[in-house]
């Protein structure tokens, strides 16, 4: 793309996107371009469609992974090129409505439970406990737990979207991480990669958690964001307030946060219907 690869990487930045974001949407120009063989400014918006129908029909991407070459040719031919809609068009990508596996509290226990290594059971107990996504865990740093009695936080900085927040901290996390801090003594990183070059990568936290689902014998999962997403649902089964949830994921639309929720069966047999109290005396 030449040239126009520089403009796009430079509204990119400009408009302050994450550096995964903005590979996925590099990645799905260069995957455009490589289909025709010829510089995206001379695409018709037919091909342009015919190219997304191929991808969904064909190649049959995952929904997330779709969405972002939608997002990115919008970026692209929208903003950096200032296509107009009667040159431009795409339709509107709808909402999936495949719901995630939530694990329930049995689950997690023997997920949490699995690893031999003090470490690992300390990092998979924060990430469900506080809410983290697997970026967030691996980065953190000693000093962003703040375990004082009136306080019981963990600070994330600059996570999803370039945003600080504060989540909760478990009694549980705690007591994991003070055993870690005693036998490891970790430096810069709370979880430091092999070596200690750097911290963690994602995909070691990653694999601890697939190896510590294979020990406990949990089969069908999809990953350590599900421990995360039984954080939320958890949580919302417990009476906690959806905007409360909201804040301790770090979202910033409340419509996300009702994604990750999902209520049990077990939870939704309890409560009752307003047509058996309807006609019962006050």
């Amino acid at each position: 793309m030449g040239e126009l690869r520089e403009k796009f990487r430079q509204h990119m930045v400009l408009r302050g996107l994450a550096k995964k974001t903005m590979e996925g949407y590099e990645h799905a120009m260069v995957d455009l371009v490589r289909a025709y063989g010829k510089s995206p400014d001379t695409l018709t918006n037919n091909e342009i469609q015919q190219h997304l129908g191929y991808l969904v029909g064909n190649r049959k991407l995952e929904w997330n992974t779709i969405n972002v070459y939608f997002s990115a040719y919008r970026c692209f031919f929208q903003k950096v090129l200032g296509w107009t809609d009667a040159r431009f068009s795409i339709p509107k990508r709808g909402r999936s409505r495949k719901r995630p596996l939530v694990l329930d509290r049995d689950t997690v226990r023997r997920i949490l439970d699995a690893p031999r290594s003090l470490k690992h059971r300390a990092m998979l107990t924060l990430v469900y406990g506080s809410g983290l996504r697997v970026s967030e865990v691996v980065t953190l740093k000693p000093h962003h737990i703040e375990s004082a009695p009136d306080r019981m936080m963990v600070r994330v900085e600059q996570a999803k979207c370039r945003k600080d927040r504060y989540t909760i901290l478990s009694q549980q996390s705690l007591d994991l991480l003070r055993a870690y801090w005693r036998k490891y003594r970790p430096d810069e990183w709370l979880f430091p990669g092999f070596g200690c070059a750097g911290h963690m990568a994602k995909g070691s936290a990653q694999r601890v958690y697939y190896m510590a689902c294979e020990e406990a014998g949990v089969k069908n999962v999809h990953g350590i964001h599900g421990l995360r997403h039984a954080f939320a649902t958890h949580l919302l089964e417990q009476g906690t307030d959806l905007l409360v949830i909201k804040r301790c994921l770090g979202h910033s639309s409340l419509s996300t946060t009702a994604q990750y929720c999902h209520l049990s069966a077990d939870h939704l047999r309890q409560v009752r219907s307003p047509a058996d109290t309807l006609y019962q005396a006050p």
